[in-house]
């Protein structure tokens, strides 16, 4: 049964909102691959989710690290074990295991749990963040730009 994206695992942040949709679409790509039979398939699909995934838990880490979230080692470490333990199903696939199942229970299970307490609780600080920085460059924007061509 694939993971359906819906209002309750958003943050609130669009952003990041996206990138957790495209890693629901990824992860649905698994299961996919399992119907079909295709451990081709699946390694591929694993590839593109794992290099998404880095990218993402990146991005994530920047914005939470920028505003000052006093738990961003403690998430970043959170995203070096499931890193870990993901890349650990991938080289399981590439020796020639089906891990589908496990590999999908186990990513579904997790980025709900994650989206639904971990990253909601660096919402406020980083909306606040983001919401100073719009300030800041509004009244950057607003001085010389707007005298010049006001």
């Amino acid at each position: 049964m694939s993971l359906q994206w819906s209002s309750d695992l958003e943050i609130g942040i669009p952003v990041i909102d996206s990138q957790h949709q495209r890693i629901v679409e990824y992860i649905n790509g698994v299961e996919l691959a399992h119907q079909h039979h295709s451990q081709k398939e699946l390694l591929v699909v694993l590839d593109e989710l794992v290099d998404y995934t880095l990218s993402h838990f990146e991005f994530e880490e920047s914005l939470i690290e920028e505003a000052g979230y006093p738990f961003t080692k403690a998430h970043k470490k959170v995203h070096a074990l499931f890193t870990r333990r993901v890349q650990g199903y991938q080289q399981r696939a590439k020796a020639g295991e089906d891990v589908t199942e496990e590999l999908t229970h186990t990513l579904k299970t997790w980025l709900v749990n994650h989206i639904k307490h971990d990253d909601r609780d660096y919402t406020g600080v980083v909306k606040d963040n983001m919401n100073e920085a719009t300030k800041r460059v509004k009244a950057k924007s607003g001085s010389w730009m707007s005298r010049l061509f006001g």
